[in-house]
């Protein structure tokens, strides 16, 4: 409850520098749209693919203040609009991040919204259709949304089970975005320019994390995200040995099963020589 309500990395301020992203569609005029028209945005992607860099680098192209939640399991609609609490002696109303993101103006993003309750959704529905509003039952608000506002989730529909998928209902409210993991051109140049290490060198990671991003679903839950392509670059850009990065970054986050890390070993060896 403390880090979604008092989290201070949770906003980020409009007039930090855009974060780096390469565009690898229509993802960046599809968001620029959505915002001008005032539409819910969902996104949906495997792990690490840069869905949550995307959204920081929109909300500061676009000069808005972004207040981004990780949805957990123990997440409740009361997390998200804010609760009564005691402070010195009184009882005063806190808003949560979403009330706050609507009282300013700003972008909520709620990140893996699947993993929330079930209650987290229903608050959401008179957002995402054309009253714009936000309920607070307990002050008895009503918040009207500004034009400003902006509504974004995310998940990875890899994850999904009968117990944790959005339903049709909540799906259907949002404009949605499908990302995967960049051509390998187009990748080799976002690892280069996040880890400093040389494009020649950081191409054949990618080729090899192509090559265990086959295996998923035989194997693997899930492949090698471009996030782990950049750790894994970072550490040997820093000076440690290729195939001790390669073991700490791409293999050991993949599983547990040391029969499939020897698969995976053998996977790295036929692949880069």
């Amino acid at each position: 409850m403390a880090g979604v309500m008092d989290n201070p990395m949770e906003r980020t301020a409009a007039s930090a520098a855009v974060p780096f992203y390469t565009p690898t569609g229509n993802e960046v005029a599809l968001f620029e749209h959505a915002y001008r028209n005032r539409l819910p945005l969902l996104l949906k992607g495997p792990t690490g693919c840069g869905k949550t860099r995307f959204v920081s680098h929109m909300a500061a192209r676009l000069g808005r203040s972004i207040h981004t939640v990780s949805c957990h399991d123990d997440l409740t609609a009361a997390d998200l609009t804010g609760r009564y609490l005691l402070k010195g002696g009184d009882t005063v109303w806190v808003d949560g991040p979403l009330t706050r993101a609507v009282r300013e103006g700003a972008i909520c993003y709620l990140d893996e919204v699947v993993e929330a309750r079930k209650d987290v959704t229903v608050v959401l529905h008179p957002l995402t259709d054309d009253r714009r509003l936000l309920p607070l039952e307990r002050t008895g608000e009503l918040l009207d949304a500004p034009p400003e506002f902006m509504l974004v989730v995310s998940y990875n529909p890899g994850y999904q089970n009968i117990l944790k998928s959005l339903k049709p209902s909540t799906r259907q409210r949002f404009v949605a975005i499908e990302f995967g993991f960049p051509l390998p051109d187009i990748e080799t140049a976002i690892v280069t320019q996040e880890s400093g290490l040389p494009r020649e060198r950081v191409a054949p990671l990618v080729r090899l994390g192509n090559a265990l991003r086959d295996l998923k679903g035989q194997d693997l839950e899930e492949g090698v995200s471009t996030r782990l392509l950049v750790y894994c670059a970072t550490l040997i850009h820093s000076g440690m040995k290729s195939e001790e990065a390669i073991l700490a970054a791409m293999i050991e986050p993949l599983t547990d099963d040391v029969e499939v890390k020897k698969a995976l070993l053998r996977v790295v060896e036929l692949t880069l020589g």
